[in-house]
């Protein structure tokens, strides 16, 4: 089993990533998930891009509940009624 990442390893991951760093984010080796891609089973999305599986940093924070602070808002936002 691979070693898995942290919290702060995940979060400063790109945008898209390789399947064998996607398994680490679910303590799960290469050729597991390489098994686990090919049968539509990984734990969160993959895209397949011809032979090459790239997996978004967005959906493994999805999988593993949690929260992305790229899609956080940290000021409250104002809301314009334009029909009026």
């Amino acid at each position: 089993m691979a070693q898995a990442l942290t919290i702060e390893e995940l979060l400063a991951l790109p945008a898209t990533v390789d399947l064998p760093t996607a398994g680490r984010a679910f303590g799960i080796g290469r050729t597991k998930a390489h098994e686990l891609a090919r049968s539509g089973t990984f734990p969160c999305h993959v895209l397949r891009i011809g032979s090459t599986y790239r997996v978004g940093r967005a959906a493994i924070l999805r999988a593993l509940d949690i929260d992305d602070p790229a899609f956080t808002l940290t000021t409250p936002t104002q809301v314009i009624d334009i029909a009026s």
